[in-house]
């Protein structure tokens, strides 16, 4: 990768403060540490941040996650490493981050109504949202 194009936290700060205090926000949300970082690790792994997969991965093997689950994210839909709750925000995050493609349909929407709160939900698409962001800054910006 080439280097760095615009130190954009350091020239949009208080843009880049907000950023950070909403992973501050879902870091005590009630998913859980584990299932948001599975979440940005695979949102990442869609939109193809290096930085990021380095960073999400690293921070899942300290937190006692299997290699062999994180070997089997990119196919989570065939692994059994997976429960179903992480399905359903797997296929959440997945319709979100194609959302041009998708529009978010009813039929990636429904299981989580089975598994989360719909302050976990709120929680988890803003993960989404959030991870997208830094991800985009991350490639644009070259980090």
């Amino acid at each position: 990768m080439s280097a760095l194009r615009l130190p954009y936290s350091t020239l949009s700060p208080e843009a880049y403060k907000g950023l950070g205090m909403t992973k501050k926000a879902l870091d005590k949300s009630s998913l859980g540490k584990q299932l948001v970082e599975l979440v940005y690790l695979r949102v990442s792994q869609m939109n193809g941040c290096a930085f990021c997969l380095e960073m999400h991965a690293a921070a899942l093997r300290a937190g006692g996650v299997p290699e062999v689950k994180l070997d089997s994210l990119a196919g989570w839909r065939v692994s059994a490493q997976f429960s179903d709750r992480e399905r359903a925000a797997l296929a959440w995050a997945e319709s979100l981050v194609n959302v041009a493609e998708t529009h978010a349909p009813d039929e990636e929407y429904a299981p989580l109504r089975v598994h989360f709160t719909d302050e976990e939900i709120s929680d988890l698409t803003f993960a989404v949202a959030l991870m997208s962001s830094f991800n985009r800054l991350a490639i644009g910006m070259r980090q």
